[in-house]
């Protein structure tokens, strides 16, 4: 009886721990995380948008150098893994999905990015991002 008692305690034990790490009760911490995820954010829609540009000014004949396609993609894949931490730690509000609604930016749907960047003003780091669409 004592041994199963026991093993009780250990498994709520267990599961408390892993419990407490899915949300922040720092909130230092939290403001640190959204802050890193609009920067990455930020820097993915200025490598983004001045690739679409970059396209479109070809077409005029300008010339203009785009940046590196690895780039963009290096700087989707950190504003993702951002995402993810703020949506294991639990920090999303107003409904929104931010893991999801990154994804979906990172892929070119611009109703996604605007929610992302939506966060991110919501979040008291609107300066890091520039308005979408």
């Amino acid at each position: 009886m004592i041994t199963r008692t026991a093993q009780r305690a250990a498994a709520l034990a267990v599961a408390a721990v892993l419990m407490s790490g899915c949300s922040s009760e720092d909130p230092a911490q939290a403001k640190a995380w959204q802050q890193d995820y609009c920067t990455k954010l930020g820097a993915w829609q200025d490598l983004a948008h001045a690739a679409q540009n970059s396209e479109a000014d070809a077409g005029d004949g300008q010339g203009v150098e785009s940046p590196d396609v690895d780039d963009t993609d290096s700087a989707g894949q950190a504003v993702i893994d951002a995402s993810k931490r703020l949506d294991r730690a639990g920090l999303e509000h107003g409904g929104t999905r931010v893991l999801d609604d990154t994804a979906d930016a990172v892929g070119g749907d611009v109703g996604a990015e605007i929610r992302a960047v939506y966060y991110c003003d919501s979040s008291g780091f609107e300066t890091l991002v520039r308005a979408a669409g």
